[in-house]
């Protein structure tokens, strides 16, 4: 079984290759326009109507082995951090050790946040961390239980700091051919650090 999901997921996390089903895209890295405008961590998120989920699987047992790549979805379609868990890690397998983390645009709808946390439950063997970019209608009463029941489950939810987009951005994002690595290099947008306290002090409100 895992020969032939190796093989899958040498295909789909090859750069030059993806797997694209209705509203749903599957591949290694995501342009840089998408990057900064999707991921950008504003208090005020109109015009973003996607999420992305940039994913690192880590697998332990008698063969390490790990992979990498990202989703995006349309809000009409299958959302992002369900396709994960229905497409890219279906089932864990008893004998193995699961670690994934997540950079995400924004944090999960309700529904999202309930398989997050039925994904846990299930699985004692996975570690779930998540970094997310912005906070999702975080003053609905819904999403805040949503959120701690994430919490109650094991789910590490952490906001992203400016390094995190920096490491999303290198190891995630297409790089623009330029003239030596300044030209690749992370340009933190105005407001990033703030915007960060921001968000990290309204999640320390919604889990306490």
């Amino acid at each position: 079984m895992w020969e032939d999901r190796r093989s899958w997921l040498r295909l789909i996390n090859h750069p030059t290759c993806a797997y694209i089903s209705p509203g749903l895209r599957i591949t290694e890295r995501l342009p840089a326009i998408y990057f900064q405008f999707q991921f950008k961590n504003v208090e005020y998120s109109s015009g973003r109507n996607k999420t992305f989920l940039c994913y690192i699987v880590e697998v332990q047992g008698k063969e390490s082995r790990s992979f990498q790549g990202y989703l995006e979805d349309e809000h009409a379609a299958a959302h992002a951090e369900d396709a994960f868990f229905s497409t890219i890690l279906p089932t864990c397998e008893g004998a193995l050790r699961y670690s994934v983390t997540w950079y995400v645009s924004s944090s999960p709808c309700v529904a999202c946040a309930d398989r997050i946390s039925e994904a846990l439950r299930k699985n004692k063997n996975l570690r779930l961390s998540i970094l997310v970019g912005r906070l999702f209608m975080w003053e609905e009463p819904e999403i805040q239980a949503a959120l701690k029941k994430m919490k109650a489950a094991g789910c590490k939810l952490n906001i992203m700091r400016p390094q995190d987009f920096a490491y999303v951005w290198k190891n995630f994002v297409e790089q623009e051919e330029g003239e030596g690595e300044e030209a690749k290099g992370f340009v933190p947008w105005e407001d990033i650090q703030e915007n960060f306290q921001y968000y990290e002090e309204k999640l320390a409100e919604v889990l306490h």
